[in-house]
């Protein structure tokens, strides 16, 4: 389980060069100490995940943010892999999405989504929302700190 107050390992899966500098900026404004990984396609966060290739010394996240509309593997085929997985399943995924689209909202939570946000477009608004989720997930729960040994390559 996670120390109040301990930082966390993050992984940001997002395309988009700027909702990305958003995040980072709503990280860096909420005086958030965790780590914050991220990588831009379905696949990368796969092999940040399994720590495979580039990403074979990659620590296993806390927390994992992931845009639905991705290239490679779209989030919804990234969320249905974690979920399935006995050894990721326990890793809290919150996704984070411009989609407001009834079917995306079911079809995530039947997928074992932990969380559904529509990403605000304005700015503050949008640094508002990484900061509820940092207090939420962070903050207020526990998460659970499985720290297994890194593969060795």
């Amino acid at each position: 389980m996670t120390d109040p107050g301990q930082p966390v390992d993050i992984l940001l899966v997002e395309d988009d060069p700027g909702d990305e500098l958003m995040t980072r900026e709503a990280f860096e404004d909420n005086k958030i100490g965790n780590t914050l990984h991220v990588v831009r396609d379905g696949q990368e966060a796969l092999d940040f995940i399994y720590r495979t290739g580039a990403y074979a010394d990659a620590p296993r996240p806390d927390l994992i943010l992931l845009d639905l509309n991705l290239p490679k593997y779209d989030g919804r085929q990234v969320l249905e892999k974690i979920k399935a997985d006995p050894e990721l399943s326990h890793i809290p995924v919150v996704v984070l999405t411009t989609s407001a689209a009834e079917e995306d909202i079911l079809r995530s939570y039947k997928l074992h989504a932990n969380a559904y946000v529509t990403k605000p477009v304005d700015l503050d608004q949008f640094i508002a929302a990484i900061r509820q989720i940092d207090e939420f997930f962070v903050q207020v729960v526990r998460l659970p700190r499985v720290r297994e040994p890194r593969p060795r390559t």
